[in-house]
């Protein structure tokens, strides 16, 4: 698969990452989830989102490369 076609699958898991952080705060917030999954939830969840970005950064970068070379 090009890098020009993973970024879109790489921006869609960013977003469902983001989603399911909001939706465990209110899972937290309204006492439906105790503070040691919250914590624990939250931090993999974080881990994974530094994850996601970088890759999404390495492929922006890739892109923008490989569109300055077709110029």
């Amino acid at each position: 698969m090009k890098h020009e076609e993973k970024q879109p699958y790489v921006k869609l898991a960013i977003r469902k990452t983001d989603t399911l952080k909001i939706f465990f705060m209110i899972l937290w917030e309204i006492k439906s989830m105790n503070d040691k999954r919250y914590i624990f939830l939250s931090e993999k969840l974080n881990e994974l989102g530094r994850m996601l970005g970088g890759w999404n950064g390495q492929l922006e970068k890739q892109n923008s490369l490989a569109k300055t070379r077709e110029k």
